[in-house]
């Protein structure tokens, strides 16, 4: 078949679906198209949540399949992205056993765990990464204390992106940016934290080489090829981590701009050079993750879109299906009970219901409980507005920068309520998109390993040139001032 431009494939994997995306690059702008979208859903036996690999592969497989159909010898190469943390266990060529899922509860409480044996300081110094209970390191500690034989057995640890590049190629390596939100990573010395292990009984021969973003791993394998129907193209290593791959998309010129990639997380951040250790910044809680050209993403996870999904899910078992357009539609119509919720609260974490968690934290907090639907999504989104707010306040005192700009990218740049909250309670100019800023910096990190782009930099701008963003100016007034200082007390209060 005959096709303008060469086709960059990128395998996206969310917690919540995945994505098989042909991006074209013709010389001068991108354009792309979804091969197949998929779901993801986690996987219970007992107690135990993990994610099925055996079923993400043959979605994969089923993928390339048909973009060999569709795109034969236009595709060039392929790379792979999805969230971080998570990792499975390999003895050889053999998975142990599926991935655990960063929301199972083995991890609760094991933080606390770890700082008996190494302070939280200490750990802050050595890695620059956010406490967060589902890091890599906590889960492996899990299996230290808990004896887990599967981690006796492991010859070799691989992040989620690395074990399809495994499947991929039948090379085994950690890619740069996933590797920095394990905190097993020492970004100071730009290896493993091996002392950091070794004091915690973890193996530390199970870690294995790290590779940039733009490392071409190796071919796709002949059994794939053959399976499949695609090329022996190169597996690329993007910035493999999606928010790594969404920010290096984001057409950043002014290093007074911070970035949210809006998701099941708002990962809200900054560019910089190195990582930053200081006290404030270990206070705040944020982290220092690998970007692209050497640089850090010095970001904060905020609890983002995950609380919407959770609501539409939970109404949805009620038999109420809706969208999330719908879910916003109603936002907009909401009666508004002046109700806020802390994003940051350890409750919104898992809860089995989400609307009666929300409602339970109205109560616990004095607060009139949102009545409708539309009023539980409309204190979700303003309080996830002024959640950015208190966010950004901190990226100014730790960079010393006055952040004027907010780039939102990702999923959640299409709520538009959403974008306008995040500009008022701010005060930022806020623009938004592009929404595949994951894909398309993943493609775009192909084309400069590739060769047909230049740079970052260069790449950023075709982006720019290839989707416009939407500008949402700020509109401050008193009202916002007020829910501000209010979300302080509630903070405070938690």
């Amino acid at each position: 078949m005959n096709h303008q431009g060469n086709i960059f494939l990128v395998v996206d994997l969310g917690a919540e679906s995945g994505r098989i995306i042909a991006c074209s690059f013709d010389g001068e702008r991108f354009t792309q198209k979804e091969t197949l979208r998929f779901p993801n859903n986690p996987v219970r036996s007992s107690e135990e949540l993990q994610w099925d690999v055996d079923v993400l592969w043959g979605h994969i497989k089923n993928g390339l399949t048909r973009a060999a159909f569709d795109y034969g010898d236009s595709i060039v190469s392929i790379g792979v992205d999805t969230w971080g943390v998570d990792f499975g266990l390999f003895s050889n060529d053999m998975l142990l056993d599926n991935p655990f899922n960063y929301r199972d509860s083995r991890t609760d409480n094991v933080m606390e765990s770890v700082f008996e044996v190494i302070p939280r300081s200490e750990i802050f110094k050595i890695t620059g990464v956010q406490f967060l209970q589902f890091n890599t390191l906590y889960q492996l500690y899990s299996m230290v204390k808990a004896g887990d034989f599967v981690l006796d057995q492991a010859k070799h640890l691989l992040t989620i992106p690395d074990i399809f590049n495994f499947l991929l190629t039948g090379k085994k390596v950690t890619e740069f940016s996933n590797a920095t939100t394990t905190q097993c990573y020492n970004p100071f010395e730009g290896k493993w934290a091996y002392p950091l292990l070794e004091k915690l009984g973890i193996p530390v021969d199970i870690f294995g080489a790290i590779v940039q973003p733009g490392t071409i791993i190796d071919s796709i394998k002949q059994d794939v090829t053959e399976e499949t129907g695609i090329g022996l193209i190169p597996v690329i290593a993007p910035a493999s981590h999606d928010t790594g791959s969404a920010v290096a998309a984001i057409p950043m010129t002014d290093r007074n701009a911070a970035y949210i990639s809006s998701g099941t997380w708002s990962l809200m951040g900054v560019e910089v050079d190195e990582p930053n250790i200081s006290d404030d910044a270990q206070k705040f809680n944020f982290t220092n993750e690998g970007g692209v050209d050497g640089t850090f993403r010095l970001l904060k996870n905020i609890s983002g879109l995950w609380l919407i999904q959770e609501c539409r899910r939970a109404w949805e078992k009620e038999g109420n299906p809706y969208t999330y357009r719908e879910l916003t539609e109603m936002a907009e119509q909401s009666q508004d009970s002046g109700a806020l919720i802390d994003p940051a609260d350890g409750c919104f974490l898992s809860p089995e219901n989400m609307p009666e968690a929300i409602s339970q934290f109205c109560r616990d907090t004095e607060q009139a409980i949102p009545q409708s639907k539309g009023d539980i999504i409309h204190c979700v989104l303003r309080s996830l507005a002024l959640e950015y707010r208190y966010v950004l306040n901190q990226l100014e005192t730790l960079t010393g920068r006055e952040l004027k700009t907010i780039h939102i990218v990702g999923g959640g740049s299409q709520n538009r309520l959403l974008n306008r909250f995040a500009a008022d309670a701010t005060g930022c100019l806020v623009l938004a998109g592009p929404m595949e800023a994951t894909s398309l910096g993943n493609a775009m990190i192909q084309a400069v390993s590739m060769g047909l782009i230049s740079s970052v930099m260069e790449g950023r701008s075709i982006i720019n040139l290839s989707f416009p963003c939407e500008r949402f100016e700020p509109q401050q007034n008193v009202e916002w001032e007020e829910m501000y200082e209010s979300f302080l007390k509630l903070k405070q209060g938690n």
